[in-house]
């Protein structure tokens, strides 16, 4: 949800939130399969190339991905104590590093003991792609809508898009994000 859409009681509150940011490219070939795995049942899935389009023109379910990001990265930088950004990419490379970072930055920061006896390992071992999607609820649950949970999971990888865009898209979608994002310091690993 864009962040001028959060109820202003959010806003104006001491509540904190974390923002995970992803590469637009992982992004698309993400949103573009969660989409299509929810109409499968429809007959009705969207080609790349029409879903790109789309995409290119700031067409996704929650606005312009670029005006998204823009918002929650603004805020991050306007009040740290309140929005901290993640990119999900930072978190595949260095996780360790990154959940000290929300740890501290939900006030609840690791011990020394804690760090030495693993409790960080166990955590991330919990909370990893690996275990999640594979929790019975996952493998088998639905919503109340009848959606069943492994939509939600695919591969959780970087650089996925390299296995379905052409060169033309990404050059595309290379120089869209280099006019979006260039004067925020925003910069994205693996594109």
């Amino acid at each position: 949800m864009p962040f001028a859409s959060l109820p202003k009681s959010v806003q104006d509150s001491e509540t904190k939130l974390v923002y995970l940011c992803r590469n637009p490219k992982d992004t698309f070939i993400s949103m573009w399969h969660f989409t299509n795995n929810l109409r499968l049942h429809h007959n009705d899935i969207h080609s790349i190339e029409e879903i790109f389009e789309s995409f290119c023109k700031g067409v996704s379910p929650y606005g312009p991905f670029w005006n998204h990001i823009l918002d929650y990265w603004k805020q991050s930088i306007e009040n740290p104590n309140k929005v901290l950004f993640f990119m999900y990419e930072e978190i595949k490379v260095q996780p360790k590093l990154q959940l000290k970072r929300l740890a501290e930055f939900l006030e609840c920061p690791f011990s020394i003991k804690e760090e030495n006896c693993g409790v960080m390992d166990e955590i991330l071992r919990m909370c990893s792609f690996e275990n999640l999607s594979n929790l019975e609820v996952n493998t088998n649950g639905k919503l109340s809508s009848g959606v069943e949970n492994k939509v939600f999971f695919r591969k959780g990888e970087v650089g996925d898009w390299k296995n379905y865009f052409t060169i033309e898209m990404s050059e595309k979608l290379n120089h869209i994000i280099e006019q979006k994002f260039q004067e925020s310091g925003i910069k994205f690993s693996y594109i």
